[in-house]
C-alpha cells in the first residue's frame, strides 16, 4: 500500500472515529457531523486510490481483461486454414453421401372396402320415427 494511499485512509478513520465521539457527546454535534463526513470523504478517495492500482485478473471475463489483439502468428493461420478446410470438406462429403430417401409410392389402386354400405336415407328416417313413437 503505498503511503499516500496508507494516510488516506488512517486519517479517514481517525477523522471518522472522533467525528462519531463528537456527535455523541452533544455538546459539539455539528463539528462531530462535519468531522465524521471528511472522515468518510478521506476514506472512500483512498479506497479509490487502492482500486485504481489494484489490477487483479479475474478468470473467465473478458471486460476485465485488457484486450491482447486477434492477430495469429502465420503457424497459427496456417493450422487453422487447414483446420477449417477439413471441416468443409467433412460436411461436403455427408451431404453428398446422404440422399434423401424416395417416398413410398401410393398404389395405383385403393385397397378393397371392407366395411359394409351405410343404411339408406330412408332407412334411418324410419327407425327415427320408431324411436320417437315409443
Amino acid at each position: 500500500m503505498p503511503l499516500p494511499q496508507g494516510m488516506l485512509l488512517c486519517l479517514g478513520m481517525l477523522l471518522m472515529t472522533a467525528g462519531g465521539v463528537m456527535l455523541l457527546s452533544a455538546h459539539l454535534s455539528g463539528v462531530g457531523l462535519f468531522l465524521g463526513l471528511g472522515g468518510v470523504g478521506l476514506l472512500v478517495s483512498g479506497l479509490c486510490m487502492g482500486m485504481k492500482n489494484l489490477q487483479v485478473a479475474v478468470p473467465g471475463h473478458f471486460l476485465l481483461h485488457p484486450r491482447t489483439g486477434t492477430r495469429f502468428s502465420p503457424q497459427q493461420a496456417l493450422a487453422i486454414q487447414r483446420r477449417l478446410d477439413r471441416i468443409r470438406r467433412e460436411i461436403s462429403e455427408d451431404s453428398v453421401n446422404r440422399r434423401p430417401e424416395p417416398e413410398p409410392s401410393l398404389p395405383s389402386t385403393p385397397p378393397p372396402w371392407t366395411m359394409e354400405p351405410p343404411p339408406s336415407y330412408d332407412t334411418v328416417m324410419k327407425s327415427q320415427e320408431h324411436s320417437e313413437q315409443l
